[in-house]
């Protein structure tokens, strides 16, 4: 059984462009179905985050180190978690909501699998549309 291949993303992000937004549009323009973020590190002017347990984001202003992206990549829909360093090292971190500003820079390296495809619906098993894996049709 041959190893799966892996192909590898890198990007760089510039003042003022929005975190999630741009993740979604490289996504959508490189035609990624099944990705995941491998590093990202940078800085933002803003954070847009929805914390634990929360129904709405909470909105900070910085600037603040990135000290962890994490989460699915796709033109499907991605699921990002961020957290992040304020000027004295206090980290807070949640769900990635769309107005998280970039402050210096962001360099972002992306995973993709070519042989799965990531969907985002609705199971019967909560309230929110979840992940789905599949193997892409030949």
């Amino acid at each position: 059984m041959q190893p799966e291949p892996l192909k590898a993303h890198a990007f760089r992000l510039r003042p003022g462009q929005d975190l999630k937004m741009e993740i979604q549009a490289f996504a959508d323009r490189e035609q990624i179905e099944a990705g995941w973020v491998i590093t990202c590190v940078g800085s933002l002017t803003h954070t847009h985050l929805r914390l634990a347990n929360q129904s709405i984001g909470s909105r900070a202003e910085g600037p603040f180190e990135i000290v962890s992206l994490v989460g699915t990549v796709s033109r499907n829909g991605c699921h990002l978690h961020l957290c992040v360093c304020d000027g004295q090292g206090l980290a807070t971190g949640g769900h990635l909501l769309g107005e998280n500003i970039i402050y210096t820079t962001a360099e972002v390296v992306i995973g993709e699998s070519p042989n799965l495809v990531f969907t985002r619906e609705k199971d019967g098993t909560t309230e929110w549309a979840e992940l789905q894996v599949r193997k892409k049709q030949a």
